[in-house]
Formats: C-alpha cells, sequence, structure tokens
C-alpha cells in the first residue's frame, strides 16, 4: 500500500504523484481532478488592461491614464534580443525545449519542498508562470502547483513558444505599477523595450522574482547584484562571453524614475480630454483602452501662456486690480483647433477650468455679433447712421434706457464704425431692436456658442453668461472670414490596435456671408489703434478685436485676432459679485496681456492681411 506522509502544506503523496506524473511526460491522472480549470484558448482573444497616453501636437507626451496595471504592449520583435535572453536565462533556460513544465526542475523543488517542510521553492516555467499570472491565485499552495503544471500543458497545446513568451514578457509584473515590459523599460531606463542592452536587459531579469524588494529604485545595490547573477547565468549557458558580461557589469547604468503615478505636464489640458472621451466611450474605455490621444494643443506655447497669465496677474494684482482669476484660450481658426488653455492661475490651487466651464458676462465682447448680422440683413454697411440716444424700450420689467459707459445718455446719429470702434451702448441695443434679437442668437448658435441666451433688450451689451471657449471660437470664424470648422482639443484618437477611432480632420463650412465678415474684421481693426477701446494690444500687424467691460468691473476682456490665431483673454473673480476696482476696464487690463500672448505665439509666424470687402459682393436686404 502507499504510505502517505503528512508535511505542511500538502502530503508527500502528492510530491510523489506530480513527480511520477511528470517524468511519465503527462498529468492525466490528475487533470481529471482539474476538468473545471479554465479554458486556455481565451488567452487567444485576451486584450489586457493598457495605459492610454495623450500628447501634444507635436508628440510631446503629456500624460497616461491607467487603472492598477500600467501597461504598454509591443510585438515581441519590438523587445530587445538581449531582454528576451537575459529573462530566458534566469527565469526558463530550457524553455524552447519542454512542453510546459521541466522535469529536471520539478525534481529539484521536491526535494527541497521536502526537506523544508513546505513550499519553499517553485519548480515554474516561463509557461507555468504565464498560467499563474493569468489563471491562478498567488497563494503558495501544492493544489495550485499541480493546476499551475495542467495549465502549463495545455497553453503549450494551443499555442506556439514565441507567442507564450510573447504574453508572458506583455503581462508580468516589474514593479511600481508598472505591467509589462514596454512600461517597465521606458520607467527603469527611459527608453523603449526595443532599445535596452545587455546591461539594461540583465538588471531587468533580475527584477522579475521580486520587482519591489529588487528595483534600483529601492535599492540599487540589491538590483546590481540581480543583475550579476543573471549575467553569470548567460555566461554558463554559453549565451554571452565572460568578457561580455564584465563589460556589462561596470557599464554605468542611466536609471530613470516611476512613471506610473506621474501627474500631468499640461493638467489643464489633459483633464479637457480626459472629460471628453469618457463622455465618448466611458472611464473604463480611457483607463483600460490603451488609447492614444493626440492633441490639438502645442506643449510649448501652453507653458508660455500660463507662465504670461501668471505674471500677468501678479502685476495686475501690485497694480491695486482685485482680480482673483484669469483665463486664456487660442484657437488656430485656419482648423480651428485649440492650441492653448489656461484655465485658471494656478492648477494646484483650482482644478476648474475657467475657459471650458465658466460662464462670464462678455459685456461689449458681444457687440460684433450684433452689428455682424446687421451687416448680413443688407441694411446696413459700416457708414451707416445709427441713432446715439434713446427714450427706452420696453422689456419684461418695464422701460429699459441703455446708456453709453460712464452714465453718457448719448445724442445725435453716428456710424456703425464710429459705434464699434468707440465700443457704444446706445447705437448696438437700438441695431439689436431693428435687426431682431432672435436672429443675432441664432448667429451666435451657428458660431457654435451653446450659452443660454435669452432676446432681453440688453443683450447687445453682453448680460448673459458665455465661456471664454465659446468667444475664442466665435472670434476665430470671423478670423477665417466666415469659414468655421468643428473647435476641438483633439486631433485624433487610435485604440490599442492602432485603429482610429476619432479623426478630427478640419471641414472647413461657409457660415458667414464674405462681405459682411470682412466689413466687420475691417472696423474691429479700428479698436486696437488710436482712438479705439484698445490701443494697448496693437501688436504691429493687422488684428482685430474687441473690449469687454461688465457693468461693476466683475467682468473685463479682450478677444482678438489674426489670420492664424484668435485668442480670448477674461480677467475677474470667481465670486461674481466682487468688483476688480474702479475704472477696471478691457481695454486697459486684459489687452495688454492679449499683445503679449500674440507677440509670443506670433514671433515665427508670417504677417497676414485680412481680405478686405471689396472682394465680396455685399448681400442683399432680404426685408
Amino acid at each position: 500500500m502507499l504510505g502517505v506522509t503528512k508535511v505542511a502544506g500538502g502530503t508527500f503523496l502528492s510530491l510523489t504523484l506530480l513527480t511520477t506524473s511528470v517524468v511519465a511526460g503527462g498529468l492525466a491522472g490528475l487533470a481529471i481532478s482539474f476538468r473545471n480549470l479554465p479554458d486556455v484558448r481565451v488567452l487567444r482573444g485576451h486584450v489586457p488592461a493598457q495605459t492610454s497616453y495623450v500628447y501634444d501636437v507635436k508628440g510631446v507626451l503629456l500624460a497616461s491614464f491607467h487603472s492598477e496595471e500600467h501597461r504598454q504592449t509591443v510585438e515581441l520583435n519590438e523587445i530587445s534580443p538581449e531582454l528576451k535572453r537575459a529573462v530566458l536565462a534566469i527565469e526558463d533556460s530550457n524553455f524552447y525545449y519542454h512542453e510546459g513544465i521541466n522535469p529536471t526542475s520539478v525534481a529539484r523543488a521536491i526535494l527541497v519542498n521536502y526537506r523544508s517542510g513546505g513550499v519553499v521553492e517553485g519548480a515554474s516555467t516561463l509557461t507555468m508562470q504565464l498560467a499563474k499570472n493569468m489563471f491562478l491565485s498567488h497563494q503558495r499552495s501544492y493544489s495550485r502547483k499541480l493546476a499551475e503544471a495542467i495549465l502549463a500543458l495545455r497553453i503549450e497545446q494551443v499555442f506556439s513558444k514565441d507567442e507564450i513568451l510573447d504574453m508572458y514578457l506583455n503581462n508580468i509584473y516589474w514593479g511600481h505599477n508598472n505591467y509589462g515590459v514596454q512600461t517597465a523599460a521606458k520607467s527603469y531606463f527611459n527608453k523603449p523595450a526595443s532599445e535596452l542592452n545587455l546591461a539594461e536587459s540583465a538588471m531587468m531579469a533580475g527584477i522579475i522574482q521580486a520587482p519591489e524588494a529588487f528595483s534600483p529604485f529601492a535599492n540599487y545595490e540589491i538590483a546590481k547584484r540581480r543583475q550579476a547573477l543573471v549575467l553569470d547565468r548567460l555566461v554558463d549557458l554559453d549565451w554571452i562571453t565572460e568578457e561580455e558580461a564584465q563589460a556589462a557589469k561596470v557599464e554605468p547604468l542611466g536609471v530613470g524614475k516611476p512613471q506610473a503615478w506621474q501627474r500631468s505636464r499640461l493638467p489643464f489640458v489633459t483633464d479637457a480630454v480626459r472629460e471628453d472621451i469618457i463622455n465618448r466611450f466611458g472611464s473604463d474605455m480611457l483607463i483600460r483602452g490603451g488609447l492614444n490621444v493626440q492633441t490639438t494643443l502645442d506643449y510649448n506655447m501652453q507653458i508660455r501662456a500660463e507662465e504670461i497669465v501668471r505674471n500677468a496677474h501678479q502685476n495686475l494684482r501690485r497694480s491695486g486690480v482685485q482680480a482673483d482669476q484669469m483665463a486664456l484660450v487660442a484657437i488656430d481658426p485656419r482648423t480651428h483647433f485649440v492650441k492653448a488653455v489656461v484655465g485658471g492661475i494656478d492648477y494646484e490651487t483650482s482644478q476648474f477650468n475657467r475657459v471650458l466651464h465658466s460662464r462670464r458676462q462678455p459685456g461689449s465682447a458681444f457687440k460684433p455679433f450684433v452689428f455682424y448680422e446687421a451687416f448680413a440683413s443688407g441694411k446696413y454697411t459700416p457708414s451707416s447712421s445709427v441713432a446715439n440716444y434713446s427714450k427706452g424700450f420696453r422689456d419684461g420689467s418695464g422701460i429699459y434706457r441703455p446708456e453709453n459707459y460712464g452714465g453718457d445718455m448719448g445724442g445725435g446719429d453716428v456710424s456703425i464704425n464710429q459705434a464699434l470702434t468707440v465700443s457704444l451702448n446706445i447705437p448696438a441695443v437700438v441695431v439689436g431692436q431693428e435687426i431682431g434679437l432672435d436672429r443675432v442668437i441664432d448667429l451666435t448658435r451657428t458660431l457654435g456658442i451653446e450659452s443660454p441666451l435669452q432676446p432681453v433688450v440688453s443683450l447687445p451689451l453682453g448680460p448673459i453668461g458665455i465661456t471664454p471657449m465659446e468667444m475664442a471660437s466665435a472670434y476665430a470664424t470671423f478670423a477665417n472670414n466666415g469659414w468655421k470648422s468643428d473647435t476641438t482639443m483633439i486631433l485624433q484618437v487610435t485604440d490599442n490596435n492602432g485603429n482610429v477611432i476619432i479623426d478630427n480632420t478640419p471641414k472647413p463650412q461657409l457660415v458667414l456671408d464674405e462681405w459682411s465678415t470682412a466689413s466687420l474684421t475691417t472696423i474691429l481693426q479700428n479698436v486696437l489703434r488710436p482712438g479705439g477701446t484698445a490701443p494697448a494690444a496693437n501688436i504691429g500687424r493687422p488684428a482685430a478685436g474687441k473690449t469687454g467691460t461688465t457693468s461693476g468691473e466683475r467682468d473685463v476682456w479682450f478677444v482678438g485676432y489674426v489670420p492664424q490665431l484668435s485668442v480670448a483673454v477674461w480677467i475677474g473673480n470667481d465670486d461674481f459679485n466682487r468688483t476688480l476696482g474702479r475704472g477696471v476696464t478691457g481695454g486697459g487690463t486684459a489687452a495688454p496681456v492679449w499683445r503679449q500672448f500674440m507677440n509670443m505665439a506670433l514671433e515665427n509666424e508670417p504677417v497676414l492681411p485680412f481680405p478686405a470687402a471689396s472682394q465680396f459682393k455685399r448681400p442683399e436686404s432680404k426685408d
């Protein structure tokens, strides 16, 4: 009768059965007891959780999003031969010769475990490790080892050796939340797995057994000892020479730093991208789907924009302007690609992105929408006279009588050119009533403004909140003389297989009348000249724009453009009831910030003219 000897964690019978089965070359008897093990064929369609990456328009990495598993899979031929050899040497040098289990290793492990009274040494082949990582717990027990062996045999029957090695290298844990060889190589050595040399590969291979303990981030000396162990093993196998091993041992290593939980380089940008992707595909797709997101943002422009806003805010505070916040957004009118978005003074203090989510009164920066619609109606030209006086207009709460800035009640008639250049309020309200405010609101919808607007009499003076993004986007269509694409911060998104799932290639459409747009731009250029409300915005090249200052000096704006860039600058307080200070205007505070940003952003851009209205046919009156 076969005797049974009890040992800690199992029985000698189990060990004997496993040994006999291995030596015999099969585990058929034991397989009956494990018929409920998972079907290894599911690995054929298995897609591991992968990290999603966000880049700027030129390919600069901005941020990564992932679950617990920070992973980027690569093909086997994209992994350094040195690394593959080092891993096989230390983990399973007979990998290409066994069929899932290694009888010699099993026999050695059984002897060691029997003598110690428990499972202290494994006999895992690389295939068995893969089976454990993909299907089983990491608890040390004989039953788990038996299941591991059976699954390994099944895996070897279904998959080729190269497929198994591919899955192994892309799935195992390498420490510091790095799963798979690619993210580990980038974390430890700042390079892709394809570029790892012998010294780096040996250290990487030495980490596998206990990643957190053997990591060079945790203890560089221990990591070096593990590296030497791998190199010596490679020599013993005659896979490298002694000279190669010695050279690798003394080679300086440029060890990187953990990357799994690094903060975004441009948090205002990547937060917005994250929100967009989640709204489209859900959070699981973002943190597990291995997306590659190319944004439209320019990293260098964004960094300098943040610096300009931060310094400008400090200067304003020193000068007595009581502004807690500032926002800036830049859009390329030719594509409607967002190039820079500064959602506030300091992301660390406040993560709220005012460019996207803060609806603030644009004040007189709204007037161009009214006067464009006047031109498009066919009834007005820039030289048309309009009343600069009013007895008042009836609205829902009684009689509304507009005033010009500073309480001026106006008098006489003025041209539209003059009214817009010096930002008179009364003519804007008068024209709004004459052309119809519903038409003005329809125009804003055409230009991409989605914020709620009502046709109140004072609408031409911008009393209803609009976001800086909406203002810059609308003005971008003016800058492109009526041609509009969808404004976006995302250029392209590909999935983990490289398939394009978002393609925001511009598809411009002519949405405005060209003569009316060119006429409006001609007047808005006068705003930046002496006699206009924003000579402080003059940048020495053709540029157009409009100031905005709300009642009580709670919000001040400058929104302006050249053919290559449309930029909105807003200054205010998150508490709308707080004033910026008596006499603070968009022309005096926001315009200089706009000028500084534009001078920086246009350093290498040619000077381009705007099209003249004379190039286009004036619309005919439809009334």
